[in-house]
C-alpha cells in the first residue's frame, strides 16, 4: 500500500509540474510579448545584427517572453535572416512576434505629407519617419530625368506629393515612394477633379500652383475659394498676379511682413509682378482645401484683394482699382500703428 501511495504521489507530482511547465511555456510563448502591455515600435535598419535586434527588443519585452524570444531566434539561425523594417512589441506572444520579424511582416507607419514650401525641407519631414536618407530622397527631387519620368520637372516635382496621410513601411527606398506618390496623385486627380480644372482652363499642376498661393494668401479655407476666384479672374483677362508670397518665395525669405517696391524687382520666374501666369511651380505643397478652393473657386468679378485692417486673416476685395487703392490705405495704416514692418 506503501509503495502504491508514493507512486501514485510522484504521478501526482509529475503531473502537477507538467501542467505548471505548460502553462508556463503557454504564457512565455503566447501572453502579450511587451513588458507593460503598451505598444512600442523595434526599428531594425541595415546596419543591425541579431545580436542588436536582441538588445532593442529586450528593452521593452517581459522576461520569459525574452528568453523565449532569444531561444527561438538561436534555433531558427536568425542572424542570416535579419530584416529591416518597424515591428511591433505589444499584446502578441513572443513566438507570433518573432516570426513577424524573422519572416519581415513590418508594421507600417502613417507617413503624414506635410505643406512645406522646398524639396529640401520635404524631404527633411518625409525621411524623419523612414529609413531613407534625407539626401538621398532630395537628391532623387533634383534630378531632372527622374522628375522626367514623372511627367514632372524640378520646379513641379512638388505636385507629386499630394497632402495626406499614407500608411506605407518604414524601410521603403526613396525610390519606391516616389513610385507610391505617383500612384496616390493618379488616383487624387480622378476625371472629376480634371473636368473641373479643364473648367478653370488649368491643367491639375496649375492647379496646385495656385492652390499654393492661395494657401500662402489665407489660412482661412472658407475664404479660400473667393481668393481664388480672384486670381482665376486675373489669369482669364492677362493681368499679371502680384501675388506677395510668390515674392517671398524668389527671395526665400518666408519671415517677410511686408513687401515693399524693392523687393518686387527680383528677376525670378516666381516673382509674379514682374512675370505674367502662373509661376512655373508651386511655392508650397497645397493643402486638400487649397486645391479644392481652386477646382471650386467663386465665380465672382473681383480683380483685387488686401487683407483686412483688423488683421482677422481675411481680405477686402474689390472691383475697381480706386477701390482697392483705399482698402490697401487703411491696412497700411494699420500696420504702420503696428508698427510692423
Amino acid at each position: 500500500m506503501g509503495k502504491k501511495k508514493n507512486s501514485r504521489r510522484m504521478m501526482y507530482v509529475f503531473l502537477t509540474a507538467c501542467v505548471v511547465l505548460a502553462v508556463a511555456g503557454y504564457y512565455a510563448c503566447f501572453s502579450a510579448m511587451s513588458k507593460d502591455g503598451a505598444d512600442h515600435d523595434v526599428f531594425v535598419d541595415a546596419d543591425d545584427t541579431s545580436d542588436s535586434v536582441m538588445v532593442k527588443v529586450d528593452t521593452v519585452s517581459g522576461t520569459l517572453q525574452m528568453a523565449v524570444f532569444r531561444t527561438l531566434a538561436g534555433v531558427a539561425g536568425y542572424g542570416a535572416h535579419v530584416r529591416t523594417g518597424r515591428y511591433v512589441i505589444g499584446s502578441a506572444g513572443a513566438l507570433q512576434t518573432f516570426r513577424r520579424f524573422r519572416n519581415g511582416q513590418q508594421t507600417p507607419v502613417s507617413l503624414v505629407v506635410p505643406s512645406v514650401r522646398t524639396t529640401d525641407r520635404l524631404s527633411e519631414e518625409l525621411c524623419r519617419h523612414l529609413m531613407i536618407d534625407s539626401g538621398q530622397l532630395q537628391a532623387l527631387l533634383c534630378d531632372e530625368a527622374v522628375c522626367k519620368s514623372y511627367g514632372k520637372d524640378t520646379l513641379t516635382i512638388q505636385c507629386l506629393f499630394v497632402p495626406n496621410t499614407y500608411s506605407v513601411y518604414w524601410n521603403i527606398s526613396a525610390e519606391k515612394l516616389l513610385e507610391r506618390m505617383k500612384k496616390e496623385y493618379d488616383r487624387f486627380w480622378n476625371d472629376g477633379r480634371k473636368a473641373k480644372a479643364a473648367g478653370a482652363q488649368l491643367t491639375p499642376d496649375e492647379v496646385m500652383t495656385l492652390a499654393s498661393i492661395v494657401d500662402e494668401e489665407t489660412a482661412n479655407d472658407a475664404e479660400k475659394p473667393m481668393v481664388a476666384g480672384m486670381y482665376i479672374n486675373r489669369l482669364h483677362c492677362g493681368m499679371p498676379l502680384q501675388a506677395d508670397p510668390t515674392v517671398k518665395y524668389a527671395w526665400k525669405r518666408f519671415d517677410l511682413r511686408r513687401i515693399y517696391n524693392n523687393l518686387l524687382r527680383i528677376d525670378s520666374p516666381f516673382n509674379t509682378y514682374r512675370y505674367a501666369g502662373l509661376p512655373p511651380g508651386p511655392i508650397r505643397i497645397p493643402s486638400v482645401a487649397g486645391i479644392d478652393a481652386v477646382l471650386n473657386y467663386v465665380h465672382h468679378d473681383y480683380l483685387y484683394m488686401c487683407a483686412k485692417e483688423d488683421f482677422s486673416g481675411t481680405h477686402n476685395f474689390a472691383v475697381t482699382y480706386t477701390e482697392h487703392l483705399k482698402n490697401a490705405a487703411r491696412y497700411a495704416a494699420a500696420l504702420n500703428k503696428r508698427g510692423i514692418k
